[in-house]
C-alpha cells in the first residue's frame, strides 16, 4: 500500500507548533485544518495526538482522497475531508458552518504519492507523461505549456518559478525542438535541459532538470498565486489563540509566507503615537525564529525533508471591523 512509504516533513515539530491551541480544554471541540492533505500523514498524527479535536482536511487530488479516506476511516466523523485547493478555505469553512479553527497545517509543495506515481509526470529520474497537474480533472498540463507557451513566458517562468539562470539557453532548445516534435514525455526534455547546459551548471546542485520541473509545476498548478491567496485567509479564520503551521520546500513558497506573518506580527500604527491604539496592535506572535529546519537525523531518514522550511504564527488579537 502506497502509504508505507510515506514519511510526513517534521511531523513532530509540527504537533508541537500547534499543541498549546489544541490541547486546551474547551466546551467544543477544537477545529484543525490540514489544507494540505495528501496521503494522510500529518492528518492521522494530528486526531492520533489530539483526541478531542476534530479535524476538517483539503486536497485537489481525488486520489489522495480516496486513499486518505482509507487510513483515516478509523477515526470516523472526527475526520471531514474535501476535495478543494487551499486557497477555498473559506468556502469551505463556511459550507461547513465552521466560523473559526484552532489549528492550521500546509505541507506545501507535491505530495509523496504524486511523486511515487510514474505516469504523473512529476519526477524527472523515470521517463513519463509530462502532466504534472495535482487534480487531473482540470486545468493544462505542462505539456502543454512547453508546447504552446511564447518564448518569453517560459523563460519568465524558468526564471521566476525555478530560479533558473540558464533559462534563456533551454527555452530556446525547447522553442527548436518543439517545432519538430511536441513534447510529451519528461525523459526527452531531461536530456534536452542536458544538453543545453555548460558544463560548469551541470555540475551544481543536483539534477540539472531540477529547477525547469519545478517552474512548470508551479505553473501548471497556480502554486504560487493559490499561496498568495490561502496563507491570508487562513491567519483570518484562525480564532484567537489559534495556531497556524507551513511547511514550505522552496524559497518562493517560504518567502510568501514569511510576508504574511511579519506584516501580521507588525504593528500598523503611524510613527510617533506615545499610546498605540488597539487596532494598530499586531494579530499574529512568530512562533519560530525565522523558518526553522529539519534536523540532520531526519533528512538522512527522508531525503525529501532536505529543502523543507517550517514557520510557525499564533492568532493573538481579532480583526478590528
Amino acid at each position: 500500500m502506497s502509504q508505507t512509504r510515506h514519511v510526513p516533513v517534521m511531523l513532530q515539530r509540527c504537533l508541537d507548533l500547534l499543541a498549546p491551541a489544541l490541547e486546551v480544554p474547551s466546551p467544543q471541540e477544537p477545529m484543525v485544518v490540514d489544507c494540505t492533505l495528501g496521503l494522510g500523514g500529518h492528518s492521522e498524527a494530528l486526531l492520533a495526538a489530539f483526541p478531542s479535536a476534530r479535524l476538517i482536511a483539503l486536497d485537489r487530488d481525488k486520489e489522495a482522497l480516496r486513499l486518505s479516506g482509507e487510513r483515516l476511516a478509523p477515526y470516523g466523523d472526527r475526520a471531514t475531508l474535501v476535495h478543494a485547493v487551499y486557497d477555498e478555505l473559506p468556502e469551505v469553512l463556511a459550507r461547513l458552518g465552521v466560523p473559526k479553527v484552532q489549528g492550521i497545517l500546509f505541507d506545501l509543495g507535491v505530495s509523496s504519492m504524486q511523486l511515487d506515481e510514474a505516469d504523473r509526470g512529476f519526477a524527472y529520474a523515470q521517463d513519463a507523461p509530462l502532466d504534472m497537474r495535482m487534480d487531473q480533472t482540470t486545468g493544462i498540463s505542462a505539456a502543454e505549456v512547453l508546447n504552446t507557451y511564447p518564448p518569453g513566458e517560459l523563460v519568465r517562468i524558468l526564471r521566476a518559478y525555478g530560479e533558473e539562470k540558464q533559462a534563456k539557453r533551454i527555452v530556446s532548445a525547447i522553442v527548436r525542438e518543439r517545432e519538430k516534435e511536441p513534447f510529451s514525455n519528461s525523459a526527452r526534455l531531461v536530456e534536452l535541459i542536458r544538453d543545453s547546459l555548460p558544463q560548469a551548471a551541470k555540475r551544481t546542485g543536483g539534477n540539472p532538470a531540477k529547477r525547469t520541473f519545478q517552474a512548470l509545476r508551479i505553473e501548471v498548478n497556480g502554486e504560487l498565486s493559490v499561496l498568495e491567496r490561502a496563507i491570508p485567509a487562513a491567519v483570518e479564520a484562525l480564532a484567537v489563540g489559534g495556531r497556524i503551521a507551513v511547511l514550505s520546500y522552496h524559497s518562493l513558497e517560504d518567502r510568501l509566507v514569511k510576508q504574511v506573518f511579519a506584516a501580521g506580527a507588525a504593528n500598523t500604527a503611524p510613527p510617533g503615537l506615545p499610546v498605540v491604539p488597539e487596532r494598530y496592535q499586531p494579530r499574529l506572535k512568530l512562533l519560530t525564529r525565522g523558518a526553522e529546519l529539519p534536523t540532520e537525523e531526519e533528512v538522512a531518514e527522508n531525503r525529501r525533508a532536505a529543502p523543507a522550511r517550517l514557520r510557525g504564527a499564533q492568532r493573538i488579537r481579532e480583526e478590528e471591523r
